[in-house]
C-alpha cells in the first residue's frame, strides 16, 4: 500500500515538472514585443472650439405702414437694391365708417359756417361802401370769412384722407405710398397684392411690407455651450464656414458674448456674435447656416508630436516620453507641453527633432477588430 502511494506521488511530481518545463519552453519560443518609434514633426497647431449658428445682416429694417388697408401694388421683390425714399408698395385704404361719417359731418358744419360768414362779409361790404361802418369792421368780417373758407377746405382734405389715405397736393407724402427708409437690399416681401395690412401704432407693431438690410455688413450669430463659454473672450478671431459655400472660409472677430445663458434641450446656451470680414467676390445670403471655429490659441511651425505618444507619471501627473537609446532600449525623459488641438501637441522642452519616441500604446489590427 505504501509502495503504491509513493509511486503515485512520484508520477505527479514528474508530470508537474514536465508541465513546467513545457510552459517555459513555449514562453521562450514566443516572439519578444517589438515597439515601433516615431519622430516629432513641425506643425502649426490651432486650438479651437466650434459654435453653430447662421449668417445674418448687422442691421435689418422692417418697413411697416402707418395706415391700414389692402395692398394695391408692389413695386419690388426679394433681391432688389433700393435707396432711401424709393417706392415699395401702394396701399388702397378701406375707410372706417365712423371716421368717414365724422369727417363728412365736419364738412357740413364747415359749409354752414362758411355760408354764414360769406353773408356777413357781403353785408359788411355793403355798409362800408355806404360809409356806415369803418374799415376795421370790414377787415374783421374779411378775416372771419377767410377763416371759414380755410376750415371748409381743411374739412374736405380730412375727408379725402380718411376715405383714400391722401388728398390733393400731398401725393409724395401720402400714407398710401410705402417708401424705403434705408438704403440696402430687399431681403423679403412677405405680403402680396390683395393682402389686408394693419398700421403700426402704440398698440400693434403692424404688418411688415418689406425687410431691407445692407448685405455688405453681415454677422455670424450662434450659440456655445456653457462648458465652452469660459474658454472664450471678446476679440478672439473666428473662422466662419458656410455649408452652402464649399471651400470658402470667412474671417471674423468675436465681438459679443451674452452675459446670460438660456436653457435649450436641458443645456445652457450662450449667444455669441461676430462681425464678418466680407469677401467682395462672394455673395452671402442672409439666413445661411454656418459654423464658427473660435481660435482659442495658435502656435505656428512648432515641434510637435502625436498626443497619443505622451505618458503621464501616475504620482506626479507630469508628462514624459520614452526615447530610444538603442535597439529596443528606451529611457524616460520628462517634457514640457504647450498647445494641443486634440491630435498633435506642442513640445516646448525635453525633446529634440532627431529623437525617436516609443509608440507605447499601439493598437494591433486584431485588437481593433475585436
Amino acid at each position: 500500500m505504501k509502495k503504491s502511494v509513493t509511486i503515485i506521488i512520484l508520477i505527479a511530481i514528474f508530470l508537474a515538472f514536465g508541465g513546467s518545463m513545457y510552459y517555459l519552453y513555449q514562453k521562450n519560443e514566443q516572439d519578444p514585443i517589438v515597439y515601433e518609434t516615431e519622430k516629432p514633426s513641425t506643425q502649426t497647431i490651432i486650438k479651437k472650439t466650434v459654435a453653430t449658428g447662421s449668417i445674418l445682416p448687422l442691421e435689418e429694417v422692417l418697413i411697416k405702414p402707418n395706415i391700414s388697408g389692402v395692398i394695391e401694388e408692389i413695386f419690388v421683390e426679394g433681391g432688389d437694391f433700393v435707396k432711401s425714399g424709393d417706392l415699395l408698395a401702394k396701399i388702397k385704404v378701406v375707410p372706417n365708417l365712423n371716421a368717414l361719417n365724422d369727417a363728412k359731418n365736419s364738412i357740413d358744419e364747415a359749409k354752414i359756417s362758411l355760408d354764414n360768414e360769406r353773408r356777413n362779409f357781403d353785408r359788411q361790404s355793403s355798409l362800408f361802401n355806404k360809409g356806415v361802418i369803418s374799415k376795421v369792421d370790414l377787415e374783421r368780417a374779411q378775416l372771419s370769412f377767410d377763416q371759414a373758407k380755410q376750415a371748409y377746405s381743411a374739412s374736405n382734405k380730412r375727408y379725402d384722407i380718411v376715405k383714400t389715405g391722401t388728398t390733393k397736393g400731398y401725393g409724395n407724402a401720402a400714407n398710401t405710398l410705402i417708401r424705403s427708409t434705408v438704403t440696402g437690399m430687399v431681403l423679403e416681401v412677405p405680403v402680396e397684392v390683395g393682402n389686408q395690412i394693419i398700421e403700426s401704432n402704440n398698440f400693434n407693431e403692424g404688418t411688415t411690407i418689406a425687410a431691407i438690410a445692407d448685405v455688405n455688413k453681415m454677422i455670424f450669430e450662434g450659440k456655445v455651450d456653457e462648458s465652452e463659454v469660459g474658454k472664450i473672450k471678446e476679440n478672439l478671431p473666428l473662422e466662419i464656414t458656410v455649408g452652402a459655400l464649399e471651400n470658402v472660409t470667412f474671417d471674423a472677430i468675436l465681438d459679443y458674448i451674452a452675459p446670460k445663458g438660456n436653457e435649450e434641450n436641458g443645456a445652457i446656451q450662450f449667444e455669441i456674435k461676430g462681425t464678418l470680414k466680407k469677401q467682395d467676390s462672394v455673395f452671402i445670403r442672409a439666413g445661411l447656416s454656418a459654423n464658427a471655429s473660435i481660435i482659442l490659441g495658435r502656435a505656428d511651425s512648432v515641434l510637435s508630436i502625436k498626443e497619443a505618444l505622451v505618458q503621464f507619471d501616475p504620482e506626479t501627473k507630469k508628462p514624459f516620453l520614452e526615447i530610444a537609446t538603442g535597439e529596443q532600449q528606451f529611457e524616460r525623459r520628462d517634457i514640457e507641453l504647450g498647445i494641443s488641438d486634440g491630435i498633435y501637441v506642442e513640445v516646448k522642452s525635453g525633446l529634440e527633432k532627431e529623437d525617436e519616441i516609443k509608440v507605447w500604446n499601439e493598437v494591433k489590427p486584431d485588437e481593433f477588430e475585436g
